[in-house]
């Protein structure tokens, strides 16, 4: 009988492990879908920029241009 109890309580211990383990993992996976969905948002409000400077007849900045203005400093 007690050889029974030692068994549960080993399965039980690693099953608790195995628990904290997902939870942990989820963890992490819930940060980088939140890192994710930022950077996204932060994506389209770039595009809306560059679509909106285009202007609604077409005129405007092309992509290429609007890219040229924008480059970073080391270039």
């Amino acid at each position: 009988m007690n050889d029974k109890a030692d068994r549960l309580e080993e399965t039980l211990a690693h099953q608790e492990q195995q628990i904290q383990d997902l939870n942990d993992v989820v963890t992490k996976q819930w940060a980088e879908i939140d890192r994710l969905t930022k950077m996204l948002g932060r994506l389209k409000d770039k595009v809306e920029d560059i679509e909106v400077s285009k202007g609604d007849d077409g005129e405007g900045l092309s992509v290429i241009e609007e890219a040229a203005l924008n480059k970073p400093p080391h270039y």
